[in-house]
C-alpha cells in the first residue's frame, strides 16, 4: 500500500499533471496508485518530491 493518492488529492493535482512533473506516463501513476507496480528508488525518490513528503510517509506502512 502506498499514499500516492492521497497525497496527490491533497495537492489538487490530477494523475497526468503528476505524471509530467516527474517525466513517466499517467498509466504509471495509476499503476502505483493501484498497487499493480513498484516504482524503482529513483521513481519513489521524485514522487515524494513531487508531493512534497518523504519516502517513509508515502511508501511506509506502520
Amino acid at each position: 500500500m502506498n499514499r500516492v493518492r492521497q497525497y496527490r488529492k491533497q495537492q489538487k493535482i490530477s494523475q497526468l499533471e503528476l505524471a509530467k512533473r516527474i517525466g513517466v506516463a499517467r498509466q504509471t501513476i495509476n499503476l502505483i496508485e493501484n498497487n499493480k507496480y513498484n516504482p524503482s528508488l529513483e521513481l519513489c525518490l521524485n514522487l515524494a518530491h513531487a508531493l512534497d513528503t518523504d519516502l517513509n510517509s508515502l511508501f511506509w506502512e506502520e
